[in-house]
């Protein structure tokens, strides 16, 4: 479904026409049908020749109400620019053409007015010639002028046809699947509550559709959707592009005003600080649009921006220099002093706030950009404006590769956010930078994807690397180091750290290959070895136990005769299991004591104490030591002064 705003001068019968080819008075308002001027927004609709539904947004046209009109028109597919015979261009018609041009609106058509007060017809093609050098250089330049008279009704049969013409080659709108309806009313129905309205874009909304509103206070106000209406017809699922009437349940409509954002929850954030690109209009442009004398923009000027339905004061931060000429263009930071639910690609109108004129405009570059830049020299980081360049104009892969390059490391969700890339590009984006081998995309331990630059991760392979080894040269006798530990060093994410170490388990690389060894990682040439002195000890321990096998020396007497780190590194490589803080068993001795253990038990029914001295030839320390252990691992568990076999 698409959707038309009306354009033009004051008095040139915007509202008239709109009344005739809908039979909808738009003029809604006490105060407009008494002074039969526009104030407001009207809103109407129509079905063009070609049987297309279309709804109409009918704008003031007075210089006092300019700020309504931008409002209504920041997301129409076309645009019908009414402008009078009998006066031809004035100074409204040329603002409005300007800021349909600032908006990209590229699709219209004239609608020629007031031809029953023209009997020249050799004025009539003045007029048309005007109106064709006015429109050359705008995108609006071919459009077909219809002459028309909704007095007489005469032309409004071929002004029906020429919208259908100008519609059929209007851009499709994209689902991008982000559906959002800037608010340009709020109001309470009896019975139905609060109704919200405005024109749908990005996306589609559902009956029961959870949503956010959010408020140029900065609030997300959760709602839900409890009816669509669009043209007065309920419906249950709304089209892109449509005017449309949204019945909202669980919120106030006090805490809702123009310039509000209905969206999905978390689609949106509002903000206060936005990357821009702006344009100023040329000296010739904003001297027809009365503006008389050449206004530049300055660095820190405080200005007016107005996108959607919603507007701001907003302080201009130049990127570039310390002024902006008219005509010029350039990047700038704008600090809103309200805030704004806006998009990356979304654009917007720069007007002054005195005198109340409008300048420019332009397109948000990044909604959320992570800080304020600094200028040296008034310009700022050749980064930060090399970053803006590439949004701006780079390929998808191009966008892509610079947001990795911000980030290191990121979730594809987060990589395409950050390089305002939809769903679309951002895979045609993956399949060729990984072809090129520009990017390594790695799974974690969930199996989600990690993107990555290949320097980026061969850097932190690199670095993990450096910390192992220096980590091993201290520790020789530590199998690894542990994994919490490595990943603090690294300073890496708990998901990212996971990607890495698996991106590195590949022994045919032998440069980048770590062994996870659950609990601490290692690199793959490490192996604990023992110096000759070191040996010789654990070999005099060892045989020692083996003499005696129930009466081996005590944890104290082997960390004596071996040293402490040598004793710890015994013990991980199960070269000795240690009972309790006094007793030490050989891993062979120890596994032959659980298998008999759970023979007597099976057999007997259970075993105390004593009998398992008896068992093993052994004193009630070692007996008891091994019972208390096999009970804290869960073999056994104590009946009385007996033991039985756990589960």
């Amino acid at each position: 479904m698409r959707v038309i705003a009306t354009a033009g001068h004051v008095d040139h019968g915007k509202s008239t026409l709109v009344r005739v080819l809908t039979g909808i008075d738009p003029d809604r308002l006490r105060e407009e049908q008494q002074r039969e001027m526009t104030i407001d927004l009207g809103f109407a609709w129509m079905t063009l020749p070609d049987g297309e539904p279309v709804g109409v947004v009918d704008v003031p046209g007075h210089i006092d109400f300019i700020e309504n009109m931008l409002a209504g028109v920041g997301s129409v597919d076309a645009a019908l620019l009414v402008i009078a015979a009998d006066e031809g261009p004035m100074p409204q018609t040329i603002e409005h053409l300007a800021i349909l041009g600032l908006l990209q609106v590229r699709c219209g058509v004239v609608a020629l007015t007031k031809l029953d007060l023209i009997s020249d017809p050799t004025w009539v093609a003045l007029v048309n010639d005007e109106i064709r050098r006015l429109l050359a250089g705008t995108p609006l330049a071919g459009a077909a002028i219809v002459p028309v008279s909704a007095k007489t009704g005469q032309g409004l049969a071929e002004l029906r046809a020429a919208l259908a013409r100008a519609l059929a080659d209007a851009p499709a709108r994209r689902d991008i699947g982000r559906p959002r309806l800037p608010v340009d009313r709020a109001f309470t129905l009896p019975g139905f509550g609060v109704v919200v309205t405005g024109t749908l874009s990005d996306g589609v909304f559902e009956v029961g559709d959870e949503v956010e509103v959010i408020t140029q206070r900065g609030e997300a106000l959760p709602a839900r959707i409890r009816g669509l209406q669009t043209h007065k017809q309920k419906i249950a699922r709304a089209q892109m592009g449509s005017r449309l009437a949204v019945n909202l349940s669980g919120v106030e409509a006090e805490r809702i005003a123009r310039g509000s954002v209905v969206a999905r929850p978390g689609a949106l954030a509002p903000t206060t600080l936005v990357d821009a690109w702006l344009e100023l209009l040329s000296d010739n442009a904003r001297q027809a649009a009365a503006l008389r004398r050449a206004f530049a923009l300055r660095h820190n000027a405080e200005v007016k921006i107005f996108s959607g339905a919603a507007h701001s004061i907003a302080r201009v931060w130049l990127l570039e220099g310390d002024v902006l000429m008219p005509g010029e263009s350039g990047w700038a930071q704008l600090q809103l002093a309200a805030p704004m639910a806006l998009a990356n690609g979304d654009r917007f109108i720069v007007r002054l706030p005195s005198p109340s004129v409008t300048i420019g405009g332009g397109v948000i570059a990044d909604a959320h950009p992570r800080m304020r830049y600094r200028r040296r020299g008034g310009r700022a980081d050749d980064q930060v404006l090399k970053r803006l360049a590439t949004l701006q104009r780079g390929s998808p892969a191009e966008r892509l590769l610079q947001a990795l390059e911000e980030l290191a490391f990121a979730l594809p969700a987060e990589a395409a956010a950050r390089a305002q890339l939809e769903a679309e590009d951002l895979q045609a984006a993956l399949a060729d930078l990984s072809e090129r081998g520009a990017i390594i995309i790695a799974q974690d331990a969930r199996g989600g994807n990690i993107l990555g630059r290949r320097e980026t991760w061969q850097q932190m392979r690199h670095s993990a690397q450096e910390v192992l080894d220096a980590y091993h040269k201290a520790h020789p006798l530590v199998e690894g180091m542990p994994r919490e530990a490595l990943r603090g060093r690294l300073n890496l994410p708990a998901d990212v750290f996971d990607a890495l170490l698996r991106s590195c388990n590949d022994p045919s690389d032998p440069v980048g290959f770590f062994v996870d060894a659950g609990g601490v990682v290692r690199l793959a040439g490490h192996e604990v070895r023992f110096d000759a002195d070191q040996q010789a000890a654990v070999d005099a321990l060892l045989a020692r136990c083996r003499t005696q096998p129930w009466a081996t020396p005590s944890v104290k007497e082997a960390r004596a005769a071996v040293g402490d780190p040598v004793y710890e590194a015994m013990l991980r490589r199960r070269m000795l299991v240690q009972l309790n803080d006094e007793v030490i068993l050989l891993p062979e001795t120890y596994a032959q004591a659980v298998e008999r253990v759970r023979d007597f038990i099976a057999r007997e029914g259970s075993i105390t104490a004593a009998q398992a001295r008896d068992l093993f030839g052994t004193t009630r320390k070692y007996a008891l030591a091994l019972m208390e252990h096999l009970d804290a691992i869960g073999v056994t568990r104590r009946l009385g002064d007996a033991r039985v076999l756990k589960g």
